[in-house]
């Protein structure tokens, strides 16, 4: 007979109930066994493009500074703002890319003192506006601060705009006019062009009973694909115009490593939610990560046959709210949530069919539906391997951190 995958044999619910007797819940966790996979599926995706961490979807120093030392093709990091960047930059990490734009002052000032220090940090813009605040700060601190131009990676279709709202910037005629302001000025220099396809990278479309509304965003998306992959290339080729080598093109998601990869001009690609593939990830064609990263929470009641009720474990997750962005159980294998209840902020009622005896003090272990934001509830992760726990490790929040 031939035996299953180690991580088939390793991930059911009394692996887990061993591991974890004894500890008090509610705790998370992050399976290194399931990680290391994710980590060779991410790299065989992405090909030869380097990867870069988006680190709202790991939020702990501690696993960032895994992944990065798993492979040298992992490459700097995506934060999410600029206070969060200066941590990481206390914590020894370099070549980060601030995600978003920056507006306060303060923010632009901390940044500005990073790189005088010799920290590789670059800010994103998308309007003169931007570039404008950023260079009266660098002037005023007396440096040269690095610059990344956003452009708009969403279809806009009569009546569906397919995406999401990020730059204002589509086409090449309307990022002129921010090029060569920023050209204009001895104070900041363009480091590089990003261009995130959400609706690719972003948008599940093999979604539980919803087969019409599953093909229609595959066309969606293969209309998209050949869209964004041309939209880039313009701007590419006119940055090329003015004269700029830039240190890094970025695109692209967990969701789109198999596409993005395919444009020449892509340097490197973003990554995240691969890592610890929440639940929202299962509800995709081209591929399945393993779930490495969960969180238990304790049976303290029977009201019914069939119910237990637990206590905690209403994470919910951001965005559009829906039945998707609620967090699922995971193990034992027969358990769902109740609708008219769903994950509860001090209490979760849990409906099972198993075969495995549940009782008062058992763990229910579930996944969040997006990745990072489980680390916002939790100070610490355990870390799990071979059967046992490894480590204890912080989140930013036990880093007595919260960016956002």
């Amino acid at each position: 007979m031939i035996a299953p995958p180690v991580h088939k044999q390793r991930s059911d619910y009394a692996y887990y109930r061993e591991i974890f007797a004894g500890r008090a819940m509610p705790f998370a966790y992050l399976d290194l066994d399931l990680l290391a996979e994710n980590i060779r599926q991410v790299l065989a995706r992405a090909g030869e493009k380097r990867v870069r961490l988006a680190s709202k979807s790991l939020r702990s120093v501690a696993v960032i500074r895994r992944i990065l030392e798993a492979d040298s093709r992992f490459q700097g990091i995506m934060c999410y703002t600029a206070r969060e960047a200066a941590f990481l930059a206390s914590q020894g990490f370099d070549d980060l890319l601030i995600g978003y734009p920056t507006w306060n002052d303060q923010h632009l000032v901390t940044i500005a003192q990073m790189t005088a220090t010799g920290t590789t940090v670059t800010l994103m813009v998308d309007s003169i506006e931007h570039v404008e605040r950023i260079e009266r700060i660098a002037q005023r601190q007396g440096t040269q601060l690095s610059l990344c131009l956003e452009i708009d990676m969403s279809m806009n279709l009569p009546g569906l705009h397919f995406g999401v709202w990020r730059s204002p910037l589509r086409t090449a005629e309307q990022a002129r006019p921010v090029l060569e302001r920023i050209q204009g000025s001895p104070h900041v220099r363009l480091n590089g062009l990003m261009g995130y396809e959400a609706q690719i990278a972003g948008v599940g479309d093999k979604m539980p009973g919803q087969r019409a509304k599953n093909a229609l965003i595959q066309q969606l998306k293969q209309r998209s694909i050949r869209e964004v992959a041309q939209r880039r290339a313009a701007l590419l080729d006119l940055i090329k115009g003015y004269g700029y080598e830039l240190q890094l093109v970025n695109g692209g998601g967990t969701g789109s490593l198999h596409t993005t990869r395919l444009e020449a001009g892509i340097t490197e690609i973003t990554v995240g939610s691969g890592f610890y593939a929440p639940a929202l990830f299962d509800n995709y064609r081209a591929f399945r990560y393993l779930p490495a990263a969960g969180y238990a929470i304790e049976i303290v009641r029977q009201p019914r046959p069939g119910i237990y009720t637990c206590l905690g474990g209403g994470y919910i997750a951001s965005g559009a709210t829906g039945q998707e962005k609620q967090p699922q159980p995971y193990l034992p294998a027969g358990t769902r949530l109740v609708p008219l209840e769903g994950a509860g902020e001090v209490q979760t009622p849990i409906r099972y069919t198993g075969a495995i005896p549940l009782h008062p003090g058992d763990p229910i272990f579930m996944r969040h539906s997006k990745a990072g934001e489980l680390c916002e509830h939790f100070t610490h992760l355990l870390l799990v391997a071979d059967g046992a726990i490894q480590d204890e490790v912080t989140t930013y929040r036990g880093d007595g951190q919260c960016f956002l």
